[in-house]
């Protein structure tokens, strides 16, 4: 029995609210049980030094936690000058993961910002980083296309991303926190909304796995990931 008891194959409650804040060219809520993410879009008529003059656009991402996310209070970033290793890993495996899903070439030579706010984490906040991304670039191209300063879509395939593991000698979708913290094996899954694989994060905690689990960890995360790309799609119409 999971500590929530849900199915072994069961995802948490999922919701994404639209529209979330007044500026961002693009922005959503995205709630995956009590993980709670705010995703943003903001479009720059700028491309980063090493690709300007190819025509080629870009996306890249930004991740942060507020202090009181998790349960006990964490030092803001800023107030040590630096990032930590953690949010500098976890925002730019989000850059690439969308920017997997993008034809950069229909974008046009401008820029496309994701912010990714932990408000609230009870696991899988890079996951739900990917798939609420994915929502906010989605409408901030829908701007893009509206005022017909991109003539085809450039986003071929919707991204999401969901973690399986080994609970309790069992392989479960989308670990929460009491699980995620016991696991003997974790992994991220990121997909395209058409089943193919962008990236794989997978390690054992304190226990192995063999090559039978790790194939039905990869059938969990394709069920989660196909049922968070219809919500993706769904939130955006």
């Amino acid at each position: 029995m999971r500590p929530s008891g849900r199915e072994l194959n069961e995802m948490r409650p999922v919701s994404i609210e639209t529209g979330f804040t007044k500026h961002a060219e693009g922005s959503c809520l995205i709630k995956a049980g009590d993980t709670h993410v705010l995703c943003t879009a903001t479009i720059e008529d700028r491309v980063p030094p090493f690709i300007k003059g190819t025509g080629l656009g870009w996306v890249t991402a930004e991740y942060g936690m507020l202090p009181r996310a998790t349960n006990t209070r964490m030092r803001r970033e800023a107030a040590s000058g630096k990032q930590g290793g953690r949010t500098v890993e976890i925002q730019r495996l989000i850059g690439r993961a969308l920017r997997a899903g993008v034809d950069r070439v229909a974008l046009g030579e401008r820029q496309i910002t994701i912010d990714c706010d932990v408000l609230q984490a009870d696991g899988g906040t890079r996951c739900a980083s990917i798939t609420g991304g994915w929502v906010a670039l989605r409408l901030a191209v829908n701007k893009l296309m509206k005022a017909g300063d991109v003539q085809i879509d450039p986003l071929v395939d919707p991204v999401s991303a969901v973690s399986c593991g080994i609970y309790a000698g069992q392989p479960v979708l989308d670990l929460d926190y009491p699980e995620d913290s016991e696991a003997g094996v974790d992994g991220n899954f990121i997909m395209t909304g058409s089943g193919k694989l962008i990236e794989v994060q997978m390690s054992a905690e304190g226990s192995v796995f063999s090559r039978d689990q790790m194939n039905q960890l990869m059938d969990l995360a394709a069920k989660g990931t196909s049922e968070l790309a219809e919500m993706q799609k769904a939130a955006c119409k």
